[in-house]
């Protein structure tokens, strides 16, 4: 099977980074577990996740790995079931997303990051066009004044991916689009995955995955991000996305 025309049920959740903008904050709990507009980051993720149709989480762990793991273990949204996988060594995005390979099985499956919070929209948006449009992979886009700190995507009038570029020097970049920490993906990502070579950093890092799908003539496209996004990697951006959640959706805020 090539996972074409099946259901996207699973999702693979990175939550295993420390979070060291943070500081103080995740000096004794997991980024995911932080508080945003009162509830814990991945608690926000994992009901948006169950909206749009996802019924099993695997869940990669690191730093605190106990207390995600506990966490998950009372916390899932009904109709959702979670799985935890340990990486051991925090050497990158692309190494992360392979450790789960054996719980996703052969069908297509969602990513996205346990420190991004995106409208739950963009959840639904994202399986279906994926699903309606036959792509190899989908990625949501976030358009930046640069891209230099993710990945730079370029894409044509009809949102097919020509050209990736991961973390461009400042300044270099003749598009706007970033990639937003969303994917769903048919199970060849995995084959890729498994070339990768390190980056300077010594990381193994998922975006580095599609330039060389793209040459290989596979169909990726971008689609941008409906409503607000926001990578609470700093204080700053906690108070933001707080702010934002509580305006946006005072009922589920605590």
């Amino acid at each position: 099977m090539d996972g074409s025309g099946a259901t996207v049920q699973t999702a693979v959740v990175l939550a295993a980074g420390r979070g060291t903008r943070l500081r103080s904050l995740t000096a004794s709990v997991p980024k995911p577990l932080l508080k945003v507009a009162g509830r814990p980051c991945i608690a926000w993720i994992l009901g948006d996740l169950a909206s749009a149709g996802i019924r099993r989480a695997v869940v990669v762990v690191g730093y605190r790995a106990e207390m995600l793991e506990e966490y998950l273990a009372a916390n899932l949204p009904p109709g959702v079931s979670a799985i935890c996988v340990r990486q051991e060594i925090p050497n990158g995005t692309g190494s992360a997303v392979r450790l789960a390979q054996p719980h996703v099985l052969d069908a297509p499956f969602l990513i996205t990051f346990g420190d991004i919070l995106i409208h739950p929209t963009s959840y639904a948006n994202a399986v279906r066009v994926f699903t309606q449009s036959g792509c190899d992979l989908l990625m949501a886009v976030n358009w930046v004044d640069d891209p230099c700190a993710g990945a730079a995507i370029y894409m044509d009038a009809d949102g097919w991916v020509t050209q990736v570029v991961e973390k461009p020097a400042p300044g270099t970049s003749s598009t706007h689009w970033n990639h937003a920490g969303l994917v769903v993906a048919k199970p060849v990502l995995f084959d890729y995955l498994e070339r990768l070579s390190p980056s300077a950093r010594g990381e193994y890092e998922l975006t580095a995955a599609y330039g060389p799908m793209v040459q290989d003539g596979l169909r990726l496209m971008g689609m941008p991000v409906c409503g607000y996004w926001g990578d609470v990697g700093t204080p700053a951006d906690l108070d933001r996305m707080s702010a934002i959640l509580r305006a946006e959706r005072p009922e589920e805020s605590r």
